[in-house]
């Protein structure tokens, strides 16, 4: 593990000192500042109607569907494009540069490469989620707050950006072309949000069903309102696993070229 562990500082210091990182970041906070304190105020407008409308649905009025489930929502849309900007150089650039065949000969096997700058890209990606967090935790000054469902919902944003970062650094070990591999990245990161889409398109049971648990959506909801279930937790995981061999797989395929 001692290559992994080398790979990832290597990889984390280059994230967290890179000028590219905080101008996404920036670009990231700058929607959120715009779109939260919106669903803020449309929250606390909801509140004041509730006075004077006792029919409006009680789930609207809990703080955690009518804001925080939205904030996520605006999160989960900006990681689909955001994670493959982090992504795209890993294995790409490597290549590109000609670094990648020194990494190929370094005391190191494909394994410690690719978990090594996966974990970093997790890091990276924990940096942003944990950005979006701040704003809630903001919040908590002005009103009481339910710490576990938000942080359940923030943990499940962060298994799906773990996911994006698995299939992205496999688009990218696939090229030698930065664009190629961000392009490759975000049509891999919204086609996993339309398999869902096969439950409609079905009448047999066990179809709808098997749509059913590969939908990323499915997995997602129940751990965004506050509830963690295994089975969510293990099919994102075994996604992350499922790419990170392929990526494996693919770096160990270049060494024996």
């Amino acid at each position: 593990m001692s290559g992994t562990w080398v790979i990832l500082k290597k990889e984390l210091k280059g994230f967290y000192c890179s000028p590219s990182f905080y101008m996404i970041a920036f670009l990231v906070s700058v929607v959120l500042s715009w779109s939260y304190p919106i669903q803020l105020n449309l929250f606390s407008q909801l509140l004041q109607n509730y006075v004077f409308q006792q029919n409006l649905p009680q789930q609207q009025l809990n703080i955690h569907y009518g804001l925080f489930l939205r904030h996520l929502s605006y999160l989960n849309l900006m990681l689909i494009f955001v994670v493959p900007a982090l992504t795209m150089r890993l294995l790409a650039e490597e290549k590109k540069l000609r670094t990648f065949d020194l990494l190929l000969t370094s005391p190191v096997t494909s394994t410690n490469i690719v978990l090594g700058k996966y974990l970093a890209a997790l890091g990276a990606v924990g940096g942003i989620v944990f950005l979006a967090l701040s704003y809630p935790m903001a919040t908590a000054t002005l009103t009481q707050i339910n710490w576990a469902p938000l942080l359940i919902a923030f943990f499940g944003i962060f298994l799906v950006g773990s996911t994006y970062a698995a299939m992205n650094l496999f688009c990218s070990s696939l090229t030698e072309n930065a664009l190629i591999a961000y392009v490759t990245s975000v049509v891999f990161n919204i086609s996993i949000w339309f398999v869902g889409i096969g439950v409609e398109m079905t009448d047999s049971q066990t179809i709808r069903q098997i749509f059913e648990h590969i939908s990323v959506n499915t997995h997602l909801s129940s751990l965004v309102e506050g509830t963690i279930r295994s089975s969510a937790v293990i099919f994102l995981l075994s996604v992350v696993a499922l790419f990170c061999f392929l990526a494996e797989r693919v770096v160990e395929s270049s060494r024996w070229r």
